[in-house]
C-alpha cells in the first residue's frame, strides 16, 4: 500500500483504494485523475454508468466502479471493473478484505451487486 499511496502523494494512514487505481493506471500511461480522493473520478464526461443508467456503454474491464457512502454523502470506495454481468461485477479493489470493507488489508477480487454501484467511469477511452 505504501508504493499506491506514494504514487499521489501520500504516506502511510491515508485510504488507499482511490491511490491503487491511480498508480494501476499510472503503470499503463492511463490518463486520469492522479488522486486518493474517491470523487476526483466521478468526472462527468468520463461516466458512462450512473445509478443504474447506461449513459455512454457498456462498463468493461478496465473502467472504475465508484460506491456511495450515504453517510458521508459522497462516493467513498474505488476499484476497477473486470466483469460486468447481469446482476453482478466482477472488481479489483484495493483497501478493502473478505468482508467488502472500505477499510481493508489488500487487494482482492470481490463479487459485488450491480446495484451497489453507483457510477463507472471509462478513462481508457477517453478522448
Amino acid at each position: 500500500m505504501e508504493k499506491y499511496l506514494a504514487s499521489v502523494g501520500f504516506g502511510l494512514g491515508f485510504s488507499w483504494c482511490a491511490a491503487f487505481v491511480s498508480w494501476c493506471y499510472q503503470q499503463v500511461d492511463v490518463e486520469h485523475p492522479k488522486s486518493a480522493w474517491v470523487p476526483g473520478y466521478a468526472r462527468k464526461q468520463n461516466l458512462i454508468y450512473q445509478r443504474g443508467e447506461f449513459i455512454k456503454q457498456l462498463p468493461q474491464t478496465g473502467d472504475v466502479f465508484l460506491i456511495w457512502y450515504e453517510r458521508l454523502k459522497r462516493p467513498a470506495h474505488i476499484g476497477f471493473v473486470d466483469d460486468w454481468q447481469a446482476n453482478w461485477v466482477i472488481t479489483v479493489e484495493g483497501n478493502t478484505n473478505n468482508d467488502g470493507s472500505r477499510e481493508g488489508d489488500g487487494v482482492y477480487r470481490k463479487r459485488r451487486l450491480q446495484r451497489q454501484v453507483w457510477a463507472v467511469s471509462n478513462f481508457i477511452d477517453a478522448k
